[in-house]
């Protein structure tokens, strides 16, 4: 009785010691399925975390620098060095502009499908590097000749078509090189907090407003000192500048390979959306029973989407739960292993995946208004400041430089909410510390950009009072001083912490794992329409405004026009996208996803075959 009492005692021991080792086990490595580099599991205190997080935010800080070094006085180079007209270097920078977020897609496309974020990251870095290296030696040896001229003084000479086909195709090269790295390197940095772990979870969510401040933080210095120099002609300088600003933050992206987490790639989604749509089609005379129990899934942890989490049924389109539902046919078509077409009969994640994009799109479109706000401080914000007085104390401030305070605004914001708003606005909600939703940030944005609009029209009214009373017809600028601009641009910056930053975390948060990337790409395809949509409103204003000898809402001369009424109007189309925003947001139902990943049962497999060899190694 004594020995059986021993030996159960001893038995007690070994299974509280094993069970110890099992859960130290689990506790060591991530839990949201990321692997290092070899393929393994990630191990938590050797990867990821702040120490990676910051390295990609100063190689985003540095990229950043490097584009807008380029981008910013792109259309001066153009006018300036290539000797085109303003109508002709504005078309061919909201070209390329929109080449860049085309391209974004690109990037988006081949992260998500087969390359994984790091090779993404790697490879359109390189291509980012070898194009500024490029724009800057074609620009020394060919295009900055005579020496000194693209000051805006001194005229270049004529470039042959073989310098100017030198100078597309660097440019170009930029343009692909950071349209394919912006997408994935916002991702890629979210991916090194483990969404399972709840410490870490919480830096992922604040992963995505230091992101945001250190790509201002970037073209705060391209604005500024790099645009100075740029600006006096020393365009050659400036460019190299951005070269070794893109070189350094591709070393920098690389020091940090060993201590990478990853994500492997899902595959052509392209490929399941169309067997979502094809199958749906070919069962589109079938009748569906109330309820899900015949919709069909993949059993145990495999998934249809490898290296990712299966999604659970939700309501809506049920044109496309016809794809995952189980016929008679399907049965009888399954071959000897039980598989089935995937043509024919689709899983419950797949059509899932489909339904959430669906749902996406119309929270997607409500935004384009808003980067159509945002793109008025590079454009019309510019020149209001410039028919106003811009002598300070005797120093000039250049129009451009304003958008400064819109950076100073990202920054404190960004401050503000993290640190004081969110924790407020937690414990009145009683929600654990978590403040606003995503989509009720991205309202918030929206009603801040209301609010910018119309004080850049108050301010307007005013700039037009001061010059009606001093000269109508004069071009020269009003005696309003440029200072009273420091509202609407610290406003906009105000919104973009709210809908920017809201808007990275809600597609991060709301695709689903297999499109990661795409998620962030579609931030920067909304910023891109942004600019095309302000384009077309700009010129349906000046063709319906410009009759009858009158000179319109934007004239030539601001003097004799109405830029205050476009103030005003963009407020009002701002006000009914917010009302149709807030529409499609109580539409939207959030994606359901089970708690573990999917995992590789023959990975899985080989990964017990190999805790066996390591047992029999450490066996006595």
């Amino acid at each position: 009785m004594a020995c059986f009492e021993v030996s159960k005692k001893i038995r007690e021991v070994g299974e509280e010691i094993e069970g110890k080792k099992m859960k130290e086990e689990e506790e060591e490595y991530t839990l949201d399925g990321t692997i290092d580099l070899r393929g393994r599991p990630a191990i938590r205190q050797r990867t990821g975390r702040w120490g990676t997080g910051i390295l990609l935010l100063v190689n985003q800080g540095l990229a950043t620098l490097a584009f807008f070094g380029v981008g910013v006085n792109l259309v001066l180079f153009l006018t300036r060095v290539i000797g085109q007209d303003n109508a002709e270097a504005a078309n061919n920078v909201s070209k390329w502009t929109g080449t860049v977020y085309i391209f974004s897609l690109v990037g988006a496309f081949l992260s998500d499908s087969y390359w994984g974020r790091y090779k993404t990251c790697a490879i359109f870095q390189v291509i980012f590097v070898i194009g500024l290296v490029l724009l800057s030696l074609s620009s020394y040896l060919f295009l900055i000749k005579p020496n000194g001229c693209g000051d805006g003084q001194t005229s270049c000479g004529p470039h042959s078509p073989y310098h100017i086909a030198f100078f597309y195709l660097s440019i170009y090269m930029v343009a692909l090189g950071n349209g394919g790295y912006q997408p994935n390197i916002a991702t890629f940095g979210s991916d090194q907090f483990d969404e399972g772990d709840s410490r870490e979870s919480h830096s992922k969510v604040a992963f995505f407003s230091y992101f945001y401040l250190a790509l201002n933080l970037g073209s705060l210095f391209s604005n500024t000192i790099l645009g100075y120099f740029e600006d006096e002609g020393m365009w050659a300088l400036g460019f190299w500048v951005s070269s070794g600003s893109a070189f350094i933050a591709l070393i920098l992206f690389l020091v940090g390979t060993p201590m990478y987490r990853h994500f492997t790639p899902s595959g052509n989604p392209l490929s399941r959306f169309a067997q979502v749509a094809v199958s749906a089609v070919k069962k589109w005379r079938v009748e569906m029973p109330i309820g899900k129990e015949d919709l069909y899934e993949v059993d145990g942890k495999d998934c249809a989407i490898k290296g990712g989490r299966k999604m659970l049924h939700t309501h809506g389109f049920k044109f496309l739960d016809k794809a995952a539902y189980i016929t008679s046919k399907d049965i009888s078509l399954q071959d000897k292993d039980g598989l089935h077409s995937p043509w024919r009969l689709c899983t419950t994640t797949q059509v899932e995946e489909v339904k959430c994009i669906l749902r996406l799109l119309p929270i997607w479109l409500c935004t384009i208004i808003y980067s159509v706000v945002f793109t008025q401080m590079a454009s019309i914000f510019v020149e209001q400041g410039a028919a106003m007085n811009t002598t300070i104390s005797g120093f000039r401030i250049p129009p451009a430089s304003m958008s400064s305070f819109d950076i100073l605004s990202v920054a404190a914001f960004i401050f503000i909410y993290r640190r004081i708003l969110d924790p407020f606005v937690g414990r009145l909600r009683k929600t654990n510390g978590k403040g606003l939703t995503e989509l009720q940030r991205m309202g918030v944005g929206l009603l801040i950009a209301i609010m910018a609009m119309i004080s850049a029209g108050i301010v307007e009214c005013y700039r037009l009072k001061y010059a009606q009373d001093e000269c109508l017809n004069c071009e020269g600028s009003s005696s309003l001083s440029i200072l009273w601009q420091i509202p609407q641009y610290a406003l906009i910056g105000a919104s973009e912490v709210f809908m920017y930053v809201g808007q990275l975390e809600f597609f991060n948060d709301q695709t689903p794992d297999g499109l990661k990337s795409f998620g962030s790409a579609l931030c920067m395809t909304s910023m891109s329409l942004g600019n095309y949509v302000s384009s077309l409103i700009v010129s349906i204003v000046v063709k319906i405004s410009k009759k009858d000898n009158m000179p319109g809402w934007i004239p030539g001369n601001l003097n004799r026009g109405h830029l205050d009424r476009f103030y005003f109007l963009l407020a009002v189309l701002t006000t009914v996208d917010f009302v149709l925003y807030v529409i499609c947001s109580k539409w939207y139902k959030s994606i359901k996803l089970e708690g573990k990943f999917c995992q590789d049962m023959d990975n899985e497999d080989e990964d017990e075959d190999n805790d066996d060899d390591e047992n029999d190694n450490f066996s006595v």
